[in-house]
C-alpha cells in the first residue's frame, strides 16, 4: 500500500518515485512511500513557517487541548500502531505496545508543560524600571528521527515543539516510515491547524540539505549517529541554527560485589536485549567485580539462553530480527573479533539462518577486554560482553573510557558506593539498580560525544524556547 506525505494539512507525493518498506522478519514489502527531496522539504517548511504566527498565538491551553486529543487517539489505536511498528521494524509486539504508550506519554507530559512556560520578574536597580524575562517559541522546527523507536522518537520531539508554539517538519527513517505516517493520520483526526505538523519521506541527503540551508528553519532536533550529528553541527554553523542532538552511546553496566545478583542479572538483561539490543542506551559493556564474576555470568547466561527469538508478531518472542542484514554482519564481526582475541562464548554467537537473514542469537561473551572491537564500538545487537574488574575506581575508569556519555547502569546495594561511583561517571543518564530508566517526565540526553540538549522533563521544553529580556521604563 502506498502512503503519502502530510504537508499543510493535505496528503501529497502521488507523483513521486517510491521507496519500498520491508518487514525484517519476513523480507516482505509492507508498504511504499514517496521519495521526496529538496522541493518537498521546502514546501513543508514553507507551510510550517506560514502557520507559525497562528500556532504561537494560541494559548497554552489551546495547544494542550490538541496534544491531549492526539494522546488519546494514540492510546485508542495502540494495537494498530504496535502492529505497524513490529512489521516495519521487527521488535516484539509486546515491546511495540509499550512503545506506543511511551510515545503517547510525551504528548501528555508536554501538554501539561505548555501551561508551565513561566517567565520571570527581576528586581530593578532603579525605581522607574520593571525588568522581565519572557519565553518565546524558537520558530519552525525540523526533526530527523531513526528507525529503532519509530513513534517515540517522533513524539519526544513533537511534544515540546508543539507545546512551545513551534510548528514542526518531520523526516522519519526510510526503513520505518509507516507508523509515522499513521501518526499523521491521527494528527489529522485531532484537527491540528494545517501546517502545524508536517511529515515527508525520501532522500535523507536531499531533505537534510534543504533543512540545513533553509533560513525558515530555526531549530534542528536529531536522533542518530554521532558522525551525522557532527555534520549537522558544521552545516548549522552558517545560520547559527539551534541544535538538539541525541547521538550514539556505548553504555556500561557496572555490577559491584555487594549487588543483589538476581536484580543485576534481570536489570542487565532488560537493558541489553530490549529491542534486540538496538537502542542507544542499552548496556553494551558489562563490568562485574571479580568476587561475583563467575556467579553473575552463570546466572546471566541461563537467563539469556532462555530468550525466545523469532518474528515479533508471534506470542512469547523476546528478541526479534535486527533491522537489516548489515546489522547482522556488524554484530557477527564484533563477536568473531572478540573470540579471536581470547573471549569465551557462553551463549549464542551466530546468525539464525533458518529464521531468515536478519536474525542473530542472543549472545554472551566472557573474559572480554578493551583490545576487542566490541568494547570500542556500539554493537547495536543482542550481544553482551562481560569483563571483570577489581576496584570501584577501576570500574569508573573502564566505564568512562569511551568518547560517548549517554547512559550508564550501576548495580549496588550500598548507598555510599553507589553515590561515589555515579558522581564519577561521565554519563547524562544513570540507572541505579534500574535497567529501564527512561520516562517522559525525566531529562534524556548525554555528555561528551553523545549529544547536546535534553529531551523530556521540564528541561526538554527549554530547547524549543528563546529567552527574551524586556526592560520597561515606567
Amino acid at each position: 500500500m502506498k502512503k503519502l506525505h502530510f504537508v499543510n494539512g493535505k496528503w501529497s507525493g502521488q507523483h513521486l518515485e517510491t521507496i519500498n518498506v520491508y518487514n525484517p522478519a519476513t523480507q516482505e514489502v509492507t508498504g511504499e512511500v514517496p521519495k521526496g527531496g529538496r522541493e518537498e522539504a521546502a514546501n513543508a517548511i514553507k507551510a510550517a513557517h506560514l502557520v507559525f504566527p497562528e500556532w504561537r498565538g494560541k494559548t497554552a491551553y489551546e495547544r494542550a487541548a490538541y496534544m491531549q486529543k492526539l494522546y488519546l487517539l494514540m492510546l485508542e489505536h495502540k494495537e494498530e500502531l504496535a502492529h505497524i511498528m513490529t512489521t516495519e521494524m521487527g521488535k516484539p509486539i509486546a515491546e511495540a505496545r509499550g512503545e506506543v504508550e511511551y510515545a503517547a506519554s510525551f504528548l501528555d507530559w508536554f501538554a501539561a508543560e505548555a501551561k508551565r512556560m513561566y517567565g520571570k520578574t527581576i528586581p530593578a536597580h532603579v525605581p522607574n524600571k520593571r525588568l522581565q524575562v519572557w519565553k518565546q517559541p524558537v520558530g519552525v522546527v525540523a526533526a530527523i528521527t531513526p528507525w529503532n523507536f519509530p513513534l517515540a522518537m517522533l513524539t519526544r520531539k513533537m511534544g515540546p515543539a508543539l507545546a512551545a508554539g513551534c510548528p514542526i517538519v518531520m523526516k522519519p527513517s526510510g526503513e520505518t516510515p509507516l507508523s509515522a505516517i499513521r501518526l499523521m493520520e491521527l494528527c489529522e483526526e485531532a484537527e491540528f491547524p494545517a501546517g502545524v505538523v508536517n511529515l515527508i519521506t525520501g532522500s535523507s541527503s536531499a531533505i537534510g540539505a534543504e533543512i540545513m540551508a533553509n533560513e525558515k528553519v530555526r531549530k534542528i532536533t536529531f536522533t542518530g549517529s554521532t558522525e551525522v550529528g557532527k555534520t549537522l553541527m558544521r552545516q548549522g554553523a552558517d545560520q547559527i541554527k539551534r541544535l538538539s542532538l541525541e547521538l550514539g552511546g556505548h553504555a556500561p553496566i557496572v555490577v559491584l560485589d555487594d549487588a543483589d545478583v538476581e536484580k543485576a542479572v534481570q536489570g542487565a538483561a532488560v537493558s541489553k536485549f530490549r529491542n534486540g539490543g538496538q537502542t542507544c542506551i542499552c548496556g553494551n559493556r558489562i563490568y562485574v567485580q571479580s568476587a561475583i564474576y563467575e556467579t553473575f555470568i552463570s546466572r546471566f547466561s541461563e537467563v539469556v539462553a532462555k530468550l525466545k527469538i523469532g518474528n515479533g508478531l508471534e506470542a512469547g518472542v523476546d528478541v526479534g530480527p535486527l533491522i537489516n542484514q548489515a546489522g547482522v554482519e556488524k554484530v557477527d564481526k564484533h563477536v568473531q573479533d572478540a573470540v579471536s582475541r581470547g573471549a569465551s562464548l557462553m551463549v549464542g554467537g551466530e546468525p539464525v539462518q533458518d529464521l531468515g537473514p536478519c536474525y542473530y542469537k542472543p549472545t554472551v561473551l566472557k573474559d572480554v577486554d578493551h583490545s576487542m572491537l566490541i568494547m570500542k564500538e556500539e554493537t547495536f545487537g543482542p550481544v553482551a560482553p562481560i569483563q571483570a574488574f577489581e576496584t570501584d575506581e577501576e570500574a569508573a575508569a573502564l566505564a568512562n573510557s569511551s568518547p560517548y556519555g549517554l547512559a550508564a547502569y550501576v548495580f549496588t546495594e550500598s548507598h555510599r558506593r553507589g553515590i561515589h561511583l555515579i558522581e564519577n561517571l561521565e554519563y547524562g543518564i544513570v540507572g541505579w539498580n534500574d535497567g529501564a530508566p527512561s520516562a517522559a517526565q525525566a531529562p534524556f540526553g548525554g555528555m561528551k560525544e553523545s549529544g547536546l540538549g535534553r529531551e523530556g522533563g521540564e528541561q526538554g521544553l527549554e530547547d524549543f524556547l528563546e529567552t527574551q529580556y524586556v526592560s520597561i521604563s515606567v
